[in-house]
Parts: structure tokens; C-alpha cells; sequence
């Protein structure tokens, strides 16, 4: 189990965590707002909203376990 879903991508289970890209954007749009004349201090602490479970079915295979339905169908990426 991991937390970033990138970790899925390159051969893990699954992933339960806020996507890397997505933290990244969200600082882009702060760093903007800096560049822009905003004081870093006044800027609201913020923390992810939206997690996304990654499921990697090949990994599951070849260590011998079966995902239950359900689950696949809860899971925002099922790699094959």
C-alpha cells in the first residue's frame, strides 16, 4: 500500500494518497498569486480535498491475490 498513486504506475499495488500532479498545480496557483503581490503570510494554509485509489490488477495477479469486485469498481484507476 502506498501513498503517492505514481508508486502504482511503476509496479505497486495499489495506492491510496493525493496525486503529485495535483499538489503541484495547487502550488503553481499560490507561487502565481506570490508573483502577483500577495504577502506568503496572508495566504490560507491549504490541504489536498480530493485522494484517489489506484489499483494495479497485473501486481495483484502475480503475487496471488484477487481484488474483490467492489473495490475495483470503488477505484478512481485500475491498471491491467
Amino acid at each position: 500500500m502506498y501513498g503517492p498513486p505514481e508508486h502504482v504506475e511503476a509496479g505497486g499495488l495499489m495506492a491510496y494518497g493525493v496525486s503529485a500532479a495535483e499538489l503541484s498545480r495547487r502550488a503553481s496557483i499560490l507561487v502565481g498569486k506570490i508573483l502577483q503581490g500577495a504577502k506568503p503570510a496572508d495566504l490560507p494554509v491549504e490541504q489536498p480535498t480530493k485522494f484517489v485509489l489506484v489499483i494495479n490488477v497485473k501486481t495483484a495477479k502475480a503475487l496471488g491475490l484477487k481484488i474483490p469486485p467492489a473495490l475495483l469498481q470503488r477505484a478512481d484507476q485500475v491498471i491491467e
